[in-house]
């Protein structure tokens, strides 16, 4: 297969897997609004969890055709672009000012999730048994949303009924809508792995190399759309929200499930180990800082956060060409975040002593 036709079979992927999420996402909000659910749990669960559907089917069907890279690859990469490019480009639009008391309890979660992976990787493998384990995970998980939305404050209630309450549900065209994005998330997906696969053989590169550049950015369009209108918007807590859930599902449900469906479970390369899955550690913990105080993420911190990854870019480039300066760039990046993410926690804590609290 050509190079122009593996992007040809990529970029149908993505718009089918774009266009899914979407009519998923819609139907699914407005039949859980019908039964009853309240539009802030919608935003919460069945939103953050739906822009996450095509890492989901992206990342089972390559466990299926045999790509585990291309799976792992897929949730650390998504899960690395979601902080730094979505947070970064939609703190960059506006300041984020983050009042959802939910959202500053989820990002420890969030930590705690990304190192829980980054552990059980450290012997080469997520087995099964440990993918029940994540599995599980994100049971609790939901749960404990519903349970903590209600005592959520009413500006964020209101905020997220203006977002998900808003239209009319109509049972039968939005169960048709959840039907056909489903559709059309297994045929982007499979569209989306041939294309990915293809390419790689075309170019010589690992297909972990694909997955966590091509295929992440390509599944995180979602969250891409969620996360920057609910910014220009002025939706904080939605743009914020968006991004920690649709991590912790990554995490939790998409892996999980990948490592339960996959017969050998999920190989883990060790450039993933001793790089990627520290790199999406650090971005979760580079969280804390802005979510600690609730105070705003600034337009300079969100630069910030898309020069890191930039960075990022920048490493694995040098690591695919075998570049001699990739070892330079390796120690620059991991001795850079964590020192830059503990003076952030120290700025944040020092600004919460001195400035009143949003929320």
């Amino acid at each position: 297969m050509t190079p122009l036709a593996s992007f040809a079979l990529l970029g149908a992927g993505v718009g089918l897997l774009v266009l899914g999420a979407d009519w998923l996402v819609q139907g699914a909000s407005r039949l859980a609004i019908s039964l009853g659910v309240t539009p802030l749990v919608v935003g919460l669960t069945v939103v953050a969890f739906g822009t996450s559907a095509p890492e989901l089917a992206v990342s089972v069907g390559s466990a299926f055709a045999g790509q585990a890279d291309l799976a792992l690859g897929n949730v650390v990469g998504s899960n690395i672009f979601n902080v730094l490019v979505i947070l970064g480009l939609a703190a960059a639009i506006t300041p984020l000012a983050v009042a959802q008391q939910l959202v500053r309890l989820d990002v420890p979660l969030l930590v705690g999730a990304s190192g829980l992976v980054w552990l059980l990787a450290l012997d080469g493998q997520i087995g099964r048994g440990e993918g029940s384990l994540l599995a599980t995970g994100i049971v609790a998980y939901t749960l404990f949303s519903v349970r903590q939305s209600r005592s959520e404050s009413a500006a964020v209630r209101a905020e997220y009924a203006q977002e998900f309450g808003a239209t009319t549900p109509r049972p039968a065209r939005d169960a048709g809508l959840v039907v056909a994005g489903l559709v059309l998330l297994v045929l982007g997906s499979r569209l989306l792995v041939m294309g990915a696969v293809a390419l790689a053989q075309s170019f010589g590169l690992s297909e972990l190399l694909i997955g966590l550049t091509i295929v992440a950015a390509g599944t995180s369009l979602p969250e891409v759309a969620t996360s920057v209108i609910a910014a220009l918007r002025g939706e904080r807590d939605i743009a914020v929200g968006n991004v920690v859930g649709s991590n912790l599902f990554n995490l939790l449900c998409v892996l999980g499930l990948t490592a339960i469906v996959s017969p050998g479970g999920v190989p883990v390369a060790a450039a993933a180990s001793n790089f990627d899955l520290p790199v999406m550690t650090a971005a979760a913990v580079a969280c804390l800082p802005i979510f600690f105080t609730g105070h705003a993420v600034s337009r300079g911190e969100g630069l910030l956060l898309l020069a890191w990854y930039a960075a990022y870019l920048l490493w694995l480039a040098l690591s695919a060409t075998g570049h001699a300066a990739r070892g330079w760039v390796s120690i620059a990046v991991l001795g850079f975040a964590l020192p830059l993410t503990l003076a952030g926690l120290g700025i944040s804590l020092w600004r919460a002593r001195s400035q009143p609290r949003v929320g």
